[in-house]
């Protein structure tokens, strides 16, 4: 499968945040408490919020395309954007999602070495992430592509307070 990338445009909002909610609500409601899930995906996935987001110039949201069809989309942040670290030499990769139809095709590598090559051209030395505990599938993942975990960070799907690994990888080491 040959894959292409592009930017995120405003006028790309509407499917933007109908793939973000139908993509994590199939990865994790089956997860977490029906209430403090509802609340969450009524709040992190309004049109608004993810306008803000789009609109934010130290983010970036790439749709991946197989042909014509996206097939999944990333979040990357820089500056003061990130979650964390905030730090000039790195870049957060705050989403990474595979529509549901497409997972199990290693997609997910694809669109890591591309994520890595962006950060090299922006001359960062690390790529980090934040990545739920419970999702053992996905820090296996990150794992076998060399990011190590170098802390942790609460994270609140309603009022459920959960736990995410904080991951980083070298960009020294490509």
């Amino acid at each position: 499968m040959e894959l292409t990338y592009r930017l995120c445009s405003l006028e790309e909002l509407h499917q933007l945040r109908q793939i973000s909610e139908h993509t994590f609500v199939i990865a994790f409601e089956k997860d977490n408490d029906p209430e403090d899930f509802k609340k969450y995906i009524k709040k992190a996935f309004t049109l608004e919020k993810v306008k803000e987001e789009l609109l934010n110039p130290n983010s970036d949201f790439y749709f991946v395309y197989n042909n014509k069809e996206v097939v999944g989309y990333f979040k990357l942040n820089v500056n003061d954007a990130q979650s964390e670290l905030k730090q000039d030499n790195s870049v957060e990769l705050e989403r990474i999602y595979v529509v549901a139809k497409y997972q199990g095709l290693g997609l997910g590598e694809q669109f890591l070495h591309y994520i890595k090559a962006i950060a090299q051209e922006r001359n960062k030395k690390m790529l980090w992430l934040g990545v739920w505990q419970e999702n053992k599938r996905a820090v296996k993942f990150y794992e076998r592509h060399g990011f190590q975990k170098f802390d942790t960070h609460p994270y609140f799907i309603g009022s459920d307070e959960q736990t995410d690994w904080l991951m980083r990888f070298d960009l020294s080491n490509l």
